[in-house]
């Protein structure tokens, strides 16, 4: 039973994890195997969108950092269009689609319409990629807190500033690539300290993942020099200088692996 049931159409928003095709929750992908409709997101693995039936239409509707990408309002209205007509939609967003995901949103949109509302959770790549990259978020001798930020922009981290003056745990950002320079220098100027270990993780949890440690003070330029992209996940904390001892996760060697007969 979905969160509000109409006798209509039906609206599953499912969380497709942070790429990973084995890390999707298999209530997820059992709406995926149900569906008439899915409208997917940028940041979903294309392998998943196979567990979907063959008849099943696929619409893309995904949003690339500062590029022209389908509205959230028109978003919004394909996925009542869809549920109006009887159909079971699946709503399919990278990592979980409640946490800087706007899920919440679609949510809330479509239940004030009467439609009925099923939520598939999804494994967030805040921690999907640290664990990937060899980075346990906490530590009993290391790190007993973390707290998730978006970094899209300055504005939204000086929100924080009372908070990350005294915050001494763990630090996620998510989509703080483009921003990184600056966030360290605020966080150092709201003395963390600016030998603070620190990584990025490109492609989280995919072969084709990529992650570059240092210094908070030196993190921004290390990332700069390996011409780093987005997708990318920030880590910021004394728990990131264990990756050296951590580092279970090699793609090259997984690739290799899986070719030899």
């Amino acid at each position: 039973m979905g969160l509000h049931n109409s006798g209509k159409g039906k609206v599953t928003i499912a969380g497709a994890g942070p790429g990973d095709p084995g890390l999707i929750t298999v209530k997820a992908k059992t709406a995926l195997e149900s569906a008439d409709v899915v409208l997917y997101d940028n940041l979903v693995n294309a392998e998943i969108l196979d567990w979907a039936p063959v008849h099943a239409e696929r619409i893309y509707v995904g949003k690339k950092p500062y590029q022209r990408s389908v509205g959230q309002e028109t978003i919004n209205q394909l996925l009542h269009f869809h549920a109006l007509r009887g159909r079971h939609v699946v709503r399919l967003k990278g990592g979980d689609p409640f946490v800087f995901g706007r899920g919440a949103e679609e949510a809330q949109y479509l239940m004030k319409l009467g439609i009925e509302v099923d939520v598939a959770p999804g494994i967030t790549s805040g921690i999907a990629a640290a664990t990937y990259a060899g980075i346990p978020l906490t530590h009993r001798d290391h790190s007993q807190r973390v707290v998730f930020l978006t970094g899209h922009s300055k504005a939204g981290l000086e929100l924080q500033e009372d908070f990350l003056r005294v915050f001494d745990g763990t630090i996620v950002v998510y989509m703080g690539l483009k921003n990184l320079g600056q966030i360290a220098r605020q966080l150092i100027e709201w003395e963390r300290a600016p030998d603070t270990p620190a990584a990025v993780i490109e492609n989280g949890t995919m072969n084709n993942q990529r992650v570059i440690t240092g210094k908070l003070e030196e993190i921004a330029g290390l990332a700069a020099e390996a011409s780093l992209q987005s997708p990318a996940l920030v880590v910021i904390g004394e728990v990131a200088a264990l990756r050296d001892s951590l580092n279970w996760f090699e793609p090259a060697r997984i690739i290799a692996n899986q070719t030899q007969p």
